[in-house]
């Protein structure tokens, strides 16, 4: 696997790129700033850039609109943003931006190893991981409020389904979870996929799809 990391802080950038390396991670190319992603993404064609949502010169959300032209000019490169804050907009856009891997963490989770080198693989693989901070959020702004939507129609376990998938977990990781059968997780997914009213396809495509109408709702509501 091929990292790329853009982080203005360079004491955590550094550490960020031990911390990787020492999981055997190959970290190819680093920056500092927008323009100095998509410089190393085209010289380097990573499978995964990791990088902060606010980088100079106006820490605003430079990371997030580089992340996106990146993904524009190399379709199907991995991105996992690093945030200070929960802002789950970014997550909607990065999944409205074509195919690839998309990722969603605060800062702090860098500190959990494990589950970190987890999420960047699983967004390497083109899977979705969402902070879990960020997840408890969603639940809470998705509660039903007025105008009924697929959203609306789920279930409380169908909710707590969705949750863990937009965290990244597999059917099995689901089912551990909750503790409950993988079969049982299979038919709150298909259930989820029918309300949401998700076209038929590939698994994964639908599930990237479910996430997606989830944060939308959650943005209106």
């Amino acid at each position: 696997m091929r990292v790329v990391l853009v982080e203005d802080q360079a004491l955590l950038r550094e550490g960020i790129v031990a911390l990787l390396r020492e999981q055997s991670i190959d970290v190819v190319a680093q920056a500092e700033d927008g323009e100095g992603l998509l410089r190393i993404v085209a010289g380097h064609h990573p499978d995964v850039a990791i990088v902060d949502v606010r980088l100079p010169p106006t820490f605003t959300d430079e990371g997030l609109r580089a992340a996106l032209e990146a993904r524009r000019r190399e379709p199907g490169l991995g991105v996992l943003v690093l945030s200070q804050y929960v802002e789950p907009v970014y997550t909607t856009e990065l999944l409205e931006a074509g195919s690839g891997g998309v990722g969603y963490l605060l800062k702090e989770r860098v500190g959990e190893v494990r589950a970190f080198v987890d999420a960047v693989e699983r967004v390497a693989a083109g899977g979705t991981v969402l902070d879990r901070e960020v997840v408890s959020r969603l639940v809470r702004a998705a509660e039903p409020a007025g105008t009924e939507t697929g959203i609306d129609a789920l279930t409380p376990k169908e909710r707590e389904v969705l949750g863990l998938m937009a965290e990244g977990r597999t059917n099995a990781g689901i089912a551990k979870a909750l503790v409950v059968t993988p079969g049982a997780v299979e038919k709150h997914i298909s259930s989820i996929f029918a309300k949401l009213d998700l076209p038929t396809g590939g698994d994964d495509h639908r599930r990237v799809l479910a996430v997606l109408t989830w944060l939308r709702a959650s943005a209106e509501g």
